[in-house]
C-alpha cells in the first residue's frame, strides 16, 4: 500500500506563502504523474497542479502564484504557494499516478488563509 504524506500546510495571512510538501513511500519516477489537488468546504475537489515528465498544468486560479515541483530521487512533490487568498483556503490534497491501477491520495493538510 503506497502512502502519500502531506505536510506544510496552516494559517497564513492574505498575501503570504507557504509551501506544501508530500514524501512517497514508493518510488517516483519521471513518469509517475504527480499532483496537488484541493477540496473546499461544500465544493468539488479540483485540480491544482499537476505533472508527468518535464509537462506541467496549473488551473487557471494558480497560474503565477503556484508553482510545483518534484524530486525524483526524493520520492517527494512540494507545491510552493505565493501570495496566497482567502478563497486558497481548502484542504490540499497530493496525488500520484504509476499507472491505471495504481494510485494514491494522501490525507490532506489544511490551508487557511485569514483575511
Amino acid at each position: 500500500q503506497v502512502q502519500l504524506v502531506e505536510s506544510g500546510g496552516g494559517l497564513v495571512q492574505t498575501g503570504g506563502s507557504l509551501r506544501l510538501s508530500c514524501a512517497s513511500s514508493a518510488n517516483i519516477f519521471s513518469s509517475t504523474t504527480l499532483g496537488w489537488y484541493r477540496q473546499a468546504p461544500g465544493k468539488q475537489r479540483e485540480l491544482v497542479a499537476s505533472g508527468t515528465g518535464g509537462y506541467t498544468k496549473y488551473a487557471t486560479f494558480a497560474k503565477g502564484r503556484f508553482t510545483i515541483s518534484r524530486n525524483n530521487a526524493d520520492d517527494t512533490v512540494d507545491l510552493q504557494m505565493n501570495n496566497l487568498k482567502p478563497e486558497d483556503t481548502a484542504v490540499y490534497y497530493c496525488y500520484a499516478k504509476w499507472s491505471d491501477v495504481r494510485k494514491a491520495w494522501g490525507q490532506g493538510t489544511q490551508v487557511t488563509v485569514s483575511s
